[in-house]
């Protein structure tokens, strides 16, 4: 005879193999922006992993090449200290990818449990911790970093745990509304009346069934927070000189966008690419998360 429980599990599978492949194929140009997205963050990974092993020393001054253009030598050109431009872009990506990695996760460790404990426990306990996220998101996300960097000073840890402390509000409201949304489902309800503890239901049946939307928001996260660190070092309050960043470059290289406009573009369009790179990542994971969005 034919298992009913086996029959509705390989239904339950077989539909849902079914679903992601329609949410992946259903457009093809989406296919393509993704993987050729997803192909450049793996070249960024890859090269800021492996940028301490370039012949070329990032803080090696050239007077004699000052702002100088493309050539055999140096491929991207030198800046306004005759340093090599593509090895301070490359080095500048590992800035940028620590400073957003760092940042995501401090906002995604405190922001969550927030999130998970307000949206499951309710009452006066859900009121003190919204009001307080909400006290956090009236003002805005770079002015209250820039707040905690003069506090700090600047500096890239400044950055780091001023954009940490901006992102928390954002994913404990993300958590808290995924929350409100389950966890009335039978499934708690069942897992209640079977004596399961508080924690264990947290841990096992409501973490997992928030991580969907969680994870798009780390993409989203990580982007502003690339943008964000880019924007902190060019008005000088993010990396210090002389280690390399994309909006320190830009900051160095904005005097001579007239005379050499190769010069800034290089930093502008490696941190337009790479962001948009993040986003369309990000778009996509949206879509195969919740095909409902199709």
């Amino acid at each position: 005879m034919l298992n009913f429980e086996t029959l509705t599990n390989s239904v339950t599978i077989e539909n849902i193999k079914n679903l992601f492949n329609n949410s992946w194929d259903s457009i093809s140009w989406k296919k393509f922006q993704f993987l050729i997205a997803l192909s450049i963050l793996l070249i960024v990974i890859f090269a800021a992993l492996l940028a301490p092993l370039l012949p070329i020393d990032p803080d090696e001054m050239k007077f004699d090449l000052i702002v100088s253009p493309p050539s055999k030598q140096h491929y991207l050109g030198t800046d306004s200290f005759g340093r090599d431009i593509l090895s301070r872009t490359i080095y500048g990506a590992r800035v940028s990818l620590r400073v957003g990695f760092v940042a995501v996760f401090l906002a995604l460790i405190m922001g969550l449990p927030i999130g998970l404990l307000s949206g499951y426990i309710g009452g006066l306990t859900d009121a003190i911790l919204m009001r307080l996220v909400d006290a956090l998101l009236a003002f805005p996300a770079i002015l209250l970093a820039v707040a905690f960097i003069g506090i700090l000073g600047p500096g890239e840890t400044s950055v780091m745990l001023g954009l940490g402390i901006v992102y928390t509000p954002i994913f404990a409201r993300v958590a808290r509304a995924k929350i409100l949304s389950i966890r009335e489902l039978d499934y708690i309800k069942a897992a209640k009346s079977i004596g399961a503890s508080e924690l264990r239901i947290i841990w096992l049946h409501l973490l997992p069934n928030a991580v969907g939307p969680v994870i798009v928001q780390v993409t989203v996260a990580f982007a502003f927070a690339i943008i964000a660190e880019a924007g902190m070092s060019f008005l000088g309050l993010g990396t210090q000189p002389p280690t390399p960043s994309w909006g320190l470059m830009l900051a160095e290289a904005r005097p001579y966008i007239q005379q050499s406009t190769w010069y800034p573009l290089i930093p502008g369009i490696v941190l337009t690419i790479v962001v948009l790179s993040v986003t369309i990542v990000g778009d996509r994971l949206r879509e195969i998360l919740d095909p409902q969005s199709n």
